[in-house]
């Protein structure tokens, strides 16, 4: 089968987490005996600008032995500003359709949003080659802008949510990351398009990202020594409640046994550079190169994974997957009953909290760090957890299944 793909970051842009899934699915598919032509944006993520040896041309096609790859100028902009992502993300689009549209014959066209203007992209597409398109939605938008308060105007609200439901009525499917996700894109469709949206969460690379020695090169880089780490690893942005670091970091000052570790970039980075500056055991670093995430991961004792209340709906931290495969504990505070409380509960991974709620946050933080034998346990946990669910090749097959099923209905 010939597959399109649209999506914002491809390989080396691997910084983005969308990247990674990408880069992972499209090795997969290729294995199975897929051809792909993919169309992405030019390096960008990790300093919002190109980086510099991409730079120079809006335009660069590459052929691969499996088929072909367009990059684009991907007008990078601070993602606080949501007027001018906004209008970033339709330069990007516009671009990126024009590409599609240069490719040769395909059998059907997949585009992952956000930006979810890429379904727009897609659906152009389909409909001038009159093949499936397939809507992957990582993140849910409008609804995480606005739950955030990043997005208050009503009208405005208003023209993003008619836009979202319009595409879901569009697309052939839906692929969502959790049940919660689905719940929520059901909720906007007609009841005789419920069944276009198919659950398929993200996975991990369980070859690349084992149960690796807690000490390190990358302990001995930070000058940990034998402290208990406690970690948040990934996108430090507005989504995340970084203050319950802050406040768990306050309440263990005292303890010289205890560090707490930021490693990741985003638009809340200098928010969280500033009060992390006054304590002594809080460190904020930049993004590992990605061969060493195996070891960033295995360098801490407890990890975190913070969303803040109300965004389990639309958006999934497939951050938890790494973390599960490199056999780490989770402490994950977020929305109750939803799929990443779901999986660490009955993985018995680690612990769930509700969201913003630092007395209970700091309550089972104090639980973990003083008992490393249940620590342990739940990581061992975890990685048998992700053995049996997460794995690139599972998931990959399950998106075959899909496309097969919607190429051999007739358009």
């Amino acid at each position: 089968m010939r597959i399109m793909v649209l999506c914002p970051h491809f390989e080396p842009d691997l910084h983005a987490a969308t990247g990674e899934v990408m880069t992972a699915l499209v090795a997969k598919l290729v294995e199975q005996g897929h051809q792909i032509s993919l169309v992405t944006a030019l390096p960008w993520y990790r300093n919002h600008r190109v980086e510099h040896e991409w730079g120079g041309r809006p335009w660069r096609r590459e052929t691969k032995a499996w088929g072909e790859v367009i990059r684009v100028w991907p007008f990078p902009t601070n993602k606080t500003n949501i007027t001018a992502r906004a209008v970033g993300f339709a330069g990007f689009t516009a671009l990126a359709t024009g590409a599609a549209l240069s490719l040769g014959r395909a059998d059907l066209v997949m585009a992952m949003s956000p930006p979810i203007f890429l379904g727009d992209a897609a659906w152009l597409v389909s409909k001038i080659r009159r093949i499936p398109f397939v809507f992957n939605t990582q993140d849910i938008f409008p609804d995480v802008a606005v739950d955030l308060g990043a997005l208050t105007n009503p009208r405005v609200i208003d023209l993003a949510e008619r836009h979202e439901r319009s595409l879901y009525r569009r697309a052939s499917a839906v692929t969502v990351l959790s049940e919660d996700q689905a719940v929520n894109v059901r909720s906007k469709l007609p009841n005789q398009l419920a069944d276009r949206v198919r659950l398929i969460p993200n996975f991990v690379d369980l070859d690349r990202i084992r149960v690796g020695e807690r000490n390190n090169s990358y302990r001995t880089k930070h000058n940990l020594g034998s402290k208990t780490v406690v970690m948040y690893s990934g996108n430090v942005g507005l989504s995340q409640s970084f203050d319950l670091v802050r406040r768990a970091a306050e309440h263990f000052s005292a303890r010289a046994d205890i560090h707490f570790i930021i490693n990741g970039e985003g638009a809340a980075r200098p928010d969280v550079d500033r009060w992390a500056a006054s304590l002594d055991n809080v460190s904020v670093v930049d993004f590992a190169p990605r061969d060493q995430v195996g070891e960033v991961l295995a360098a801490a004792d407890i990890h975190l994974v913070l969303l803040k209340s109300g965004l389990a709906r639309s958006s999934t931290p497939s951050k938890l997957y790494g973390i599960l495969a490199a056999g780490r504990p989770v402490l994950a505070s977020i929305d109750e009953k939803s799929e990443v409380a779901t999986v660490v509960s009955e993985s018995g991974a680690g612990i769930g909290v509700a969201p913003d709620n630092a007395e209970l946050f700091i309550d089972a933080l104090a639980k973990m760090v003083d008992d490393p034998i249940l620590c342990r346990e739940m990581g061992l946990n975890g990685r048998r957890f992700a053995e049996r669910w997460l794995t690139a090749d599972q998931q990959a097959t399950r998106y075959g299944e899909l496309f097969d099923e919607l190429v051999s209905k007739p358009q």
